[in-house]
């Protein structure tokens, strides 16, 4: 299993459709007995929050966020838990909105030291 992702930075590797995280966006990750949860902000996003549980090295979260033009959105993701060669860790996800139509993948990685 991949490594605890508790008290790590991540950012998105490339931006995604206006209004959305990208590249600007830092999560702060928490992780706790199979629990996780972050706080989130940057680029689109003023504050967002993800709540969800870890198996192995699969993420299972729900995501809730408020952007720069005050609108809200939330959604569901699932990701794999991947360590990097040189000892960050990457997050592979597959996400879908709840709050309008959409869906896609991203990957984040943990910031560099």
């Amino acid at each position: 299993m991949a490594k605890s992702l508790d008290g790590l930075v991540l950012s998105p590797v490339a931006d995604q459709a206006p209004g959305q995280v990208g590249t600007r966006t830092r999560f702060t990750y928490h992780e706790e007995q199979g629990r996780i949860w972050a706080e989130y902000e940057g680029g689109d996003v003023v504050r967002g929050h993800l709540v969800g549980t870890r198996t192995g090295d699969r993420l299972d979260f729900r995501y809730v966020q408020l952007k720069t033009n005050g609108g809200t959105s939330s959604g569901h993701c699932l990701s794999t838990v991947v360590d990097l060669p040189d000892g960050r860790v990457r997050l592979e996800e597959s996400w879908r909105w709840e709050s309008q139509e959409g869906s896609g993948t991203s990957v984040v990685e943990e910031l560099a030291s």
